[in-house]
């Protein structure tokens, strides 16, 4: 017997400081960083999402640009992040359209999420069904 998955709302967020409770349960496309702000913006929502995918912003030193990958996991949140040489930081469309997967947490990864993989078709193993809904755009 196969256990089918939940269907969840796919949401791009350009910045994810724009997360509120209508995010609850839903897989994210960002445009921001997978930095220790923005992994705070999604340790602070008193709904939080089922997954997030971040900008890897490089990854930086001391992996800055990822940080959120062991934030999230700590929660139980899904998160992948997606080369900055693939989409630009701060457009999450951009993000979803052409965002390749450069690393994930162990979350996303049991959910068949892996480096080299396209956002747009990583969130669907993820659950994220039917068509993205902007919620905010960057500045």
């Amino acid at each position: 017997m196969t256990a089918t998955m939940p269907s969840r709302d796919l949401l791009l967020l350009d910045t994810i400081t724009a997360i509120d409770d209508s995010c609850a349960g839903a897989v994210i496309v960002s445009g921001s960083h997978g930095g220790v702000s923005s992994s705070g913006f999604v340790e602070r929502a008193t709904a939080r999402p089922h997954a997030v995918f971040f900008n890897d912003a490089g990854v930086g030193k001391d992996c800055a640009g990822i940080v959120a990958l062991e934030r999230l996991e700590a929660l139980g949140v899904a998160c992948a992040v997606y080369s900055h040489d693939s989409a630009r930081i701060g457009d999450a469309g951009d993000g979803y359209e052409n965002g390749v997967v450069t690393h994930a947490n162990a979350g996303a990864r049991r959910a068949g999420v892996s480096a080299g993989a396209r956002v747009s078709d990583a969130v669907r193993s993820l659950g994220a069904r039917g068509l993205p809904r902007g919620l905010a755009h960057g500045h």
